[in-house]
């Protein structure tokens, strides 16, 4: 079955999915959603990520246009999610669901000791028995820092707590080739650029992903050990609608034995920047060896000592993503140089490693 084996699942809800073309909470497809939880949820932990502050807080408010600039619609979140919290908090009571609300911001899933505190203020609800209910914090965030998606926020989401699915709800039934519209694939095991091509750029007026960011989503649920499920959000009873009818495109994760460190490096947002290195440094990477200074003969992009970077060859071939331990100024004056030069050339003693193995992990 769908679900058989998984202890946490996260369930992820567009704006189209809770929220009609009125600026409506759709209440009775909620309560179908519930009713599903009920039957399936067992012993399992529930996550529910929720987008739709922004829709609701515009029907609220009688805001009908499409485009808003960034600071309004940071003032329209800030209403709509208190509405959108209300009313998920009174049909789940009516359903004997205690809920808990949590809004996140990328800071707290791509800043290690901030993502643990997340983690265990899920663990905690659940302890509680809550379901929590999840969303970006759009009121303060910028389009700098945004996800800018609830697909990747629900990704992230999955691979801090350690869950083993992910339901993505879309207003399809999963994944489509592109070249037979009717056929709908069932399995992803690979996410190859052919996979990416199938993806249809095209959005709602509420929602702010489409299919690209949802295998986006699918890459970091990949990395971390967790399946990925894309189903439709349009059918009342939808968990059911999927293990019953068996429509939806699941997403195989790779047998991970990373730990969980290392599942939260590969499983970051995004790169701050590239440190591209010759052969013998990537020969060395490819043996699980850590990246030294001599190896590296560019750099790309402006980052911070402990921040997120790819390594990759002279042909751009990605060799592994890492945290690094020297900041890219840092880097631009010790590239090519040997370990021994390091702390003559900064002024100052440091670590050899530019980026420890521990550090990284290789893709």
């Amino acid at each position: 079955m769908l679900i058989d084996n998984s202890k946490k699942i996260v369930i992820k809800l567009g704006s189209t999915t809770v929220i009609d073309k009125k600026g409506n909470f759709k209440k009775t497809w909620v309560n179908s959603l519930i009713k599903d939880i009920k039957k399936y949820k067992k012993n399992r932990d529930i996550v529910i990520v929720s987008s739709g502050a922004i829709a609701i807080g515009q029907n609220y408010l009688k805001i009908k246009q499409k485009k808003i600039k960034l600071e309004m619609s940071q003032a329209i979140a800030s209403i709509g999610q208190i509405h959108l919290a209300e009313e998920f908090q009174k049909i789940f009571k009516k359903n004997n669901f205690r809920v808990g609300q949590i809004l996140i911001s990328p800071d707290d899933t791509e800043q290690r000791k901030r993502a643990l505190n997340v983690k265990r203020t899920f663990d905690n609800l659940f302890k509680l028995k809550a379901i929590p209910i999840v969303n970006e914090n759009d009121t303060t965030a910028t389009s700098e820092i945004k996800y800018g998606d609830n697909d990747r926020l629900a990704a992230r989401v999955a691979q801090i707590i350690g869950a083993d699915t992910l339901i993505i709800f879309s207003d399809v039934d999963g994944l489509y080739d592109n070249g037979n519209k009717r056929k709908l694939i069932k399995e992803v095991k690979n996410l190859n650029s052919n996979i990416f091509k199938l993806a249809d750029t095209k959005i709602t007026s509420y929602g702010s992903g489409g299919m690209i960011t949802k295998l986006e989503a699918a890459s970091i649920c990949m990395n971390a050990g967790c399946h990925m499920f894309i189903g439709n959000g349009n059918r009342k009873n939808p968990i059911k609608y999927m293990v019953e009818k068996k429509i939806f495109t699941k997403f195989i994760p790779k047998i991970s034995t990373l730990a969980a460190r290392k599942k939260w490096i590969v499983s970051s947002l995004r790169s701050h920047g590239t440190i591209f290195v010759d052969k013998g440094a990537a020969n060395a990477l490819r043996n699980g060896k850590s990246l030294l200074a001599a190896g590296i003969k560019t750099i790309s992009g402006k980052f911070d000592k402990g921040e997120n970077i790819l390594i990759a060859d002279l042909d751009n071939n990605k060799l592994a993503r890492g945290l690094a331990s020297f900041s890219s100024n840092e880097i631009g004056k010790i590239k090519g140089r040997q370990s021994n030069e390091i702390e003559r050339i900064l002024g100052y003693s440091s670590k050899t490693e530019v980026v420890h193995k521990d550090d990284m992990v290789k893709l």
